[in-house]
């Protein structure tokens, strides 16, 4: 919410109905015509002088058609950055062949399709909770092994610590992750009959589960889009575009700055995009700028 400058000139023959009102967010009901007519009357009285003009600075939620009589709006425009859609299409461009790990082993991959809804559900958050800081091939293959033995919540919660570290291994930080997904997995059997929650809060408040991790499982699992998973490709790929009005400093922080300006049509998108793109191209160590579309856009390419 913005707030906007509001420039408004009492009247001295009628105050009107929402005078008394001018810090208030919620616009009065209009009245009926016989009821605004008495009120005329009873508001009317001759004055001798008329008052002057007053400034008046209000802070409300602008809407469009609410521009009335002495009252002028003045929003600045929305901020975006320069050049983001050709530099979009560009990497659109670069990654039309779809041939990144990501296109492949993501986690649109790792769930057994046979499975029951609920079972593919489960999968689909087992997989992304193995993918933190972990290479889509290590993820693959831990969720291979894993099916291999019928991967559902009675199974996990059936399965020894020790076996389900050796089948997760080497997966990034596989011991706490074993804790996860045994609490996880118990909280899922308890609460929601197997299956995993339906809301972006409930997933988030799950053990091992991050905001990148629940906008994916509700997009997946649930073919709903809650926000835009930012992980570390894409908190890299959108600090050196320069696609925040200042440089973040987490994912998170990226993926709320990221949500103010793009629009959401594009949210489901992003992800998936920029993966591929910062694991071909966009490297986090010696990026191949010299391949890219965007060498001659990109605000880092000329510090790099």
């Amino acid at each position: 919410m913005n707030a906007v400058g509001v420039r408004m000139v009492t009247r001295s023959r009628s105050r009107g109905p929402g005078a008394g009102q001018q810090g208030s967010r919620e616009k009065p009901a209009p009245l009926r015509r016989e009821e605004a007519a008495a009120e005329g009357r009873k508001s009317y009285s001759p004055v001798k002088r008329q008052r002057k003009a007053q400034r008046l600075n209000v802070a409300y939620e602008a809407s469009e058609g609410e521009k009335g009589e002495g009252v002028e709006h003045l929003q600045s425009p929305a901020w975006e950055p320069q050049d983001w859609r050709q530099q979009l299409e560009n990497i659109r461009t670069m990654r039309s062949g779809k041939d990144a790990p990501v296109d492949q082993l993501g986690v649109e991959h790792c769930y057994d399709l046979s499975a029951p809804p609920k079972v593919r559900r489960y999968q689909v958050l087992l997989s992304l909770m193995l993918s933190s800081q972990t290479k889509d091939q290590v993820t693959a293959g831990a969720m291979q092994r894993l099916r291999a033995r019928g991967l559902t919540v009675d199974s996990i919660l059936q399965m020894d610590d020790s076996t389900l570290g050796t089948l997760i291994y080497p997966v990034g930080f596989w011991r706490n992750k074993v804790k996860y997904i045994k609490q996880t997995s118990a909280i899922l059997q308890q609460r929601y009959d197997g299956d995993i929650p339906a809301s972006l809060a409930e997933l988030v408040a799950l053990p091992g589960v991050g905001p990148k991790m629940a906008h994916l499982a509700m997009a997946v699992a649930w073919g709903t889009v809650s926000g835009i998973a930012v992980d570390t490709h894409v908190h890299r790929i959108i600090n050196r575009l320069g696609w925040t009005r200042k440089a973040t400093k987490s994912p998170e922080e990226t993926r709320r700055a990221l949500e103010e300006w793009l629009p959401r049509e594009l949210w489901s998108e992003i992800n998936g995009l920029l993966v591929g793109f910062g694991q071909q191209t966009c490297l986090p160590l010696h990026p191949r700028c010299q391949a890219c579309l965007n060498r001659a856009l990109c605000p880092a390419a000329h510090g790099l």
